[in-house]
């Protein structure tokens, strides 16, 4: 069975920093794209960042210069590191993988971050 867990959500106060960690489990995700999403509330979820299997990596607007994600191929796991927090950062953030760019074919249940002012 396929499973993404999620960890490393909570509350911190803006300006601060987060890690988020999602380690994979069932199958290997090496060959595949893996990504962040968040959804705040009363808003449709957006993607944060992606990346392949070689390296590439996108992130949003919104989180340039702040969000970074890596991987780690032997651990079969991605990570968000989330600097710079703001207010405005507040959602539920989903790891997803495999499947198109656009299209995840795994999601995690998802993991709180909540930022103070």
């Amino acid at each position: 069975q396929v499973q993404l867990v999620e960890s490393g959500g909570g509350l911190v106060q803006a300006g601060g920093s987060l890690r988020l960690s999602c380690a994979a489990s069932g199958r290997s995700f090496n060959l595949d794209n893996m990504a962040w999403y968040r959804q705040a509330a009363g808003k449709q979820r957006e993607v944060v960042a992606r990346m392949s299997p070689r390296g590439t990596r996108t992130h949003a607007d919104s989180v340039k210069g702040r969000f970074t994600i890596s991987r780690d191929n032997a651990k079969n796991a991605v990570y968000l590191q989330m600097n710079s927090l703001k207010p405005e950062d507040t959602a539920v953030y989903y790891c997803a993988a495999g499947g198109s760019w656009g299209a995840p074919d795994y999601w995690g249940q998802g993991t709180q971050v909540t930022v103070s002012s």
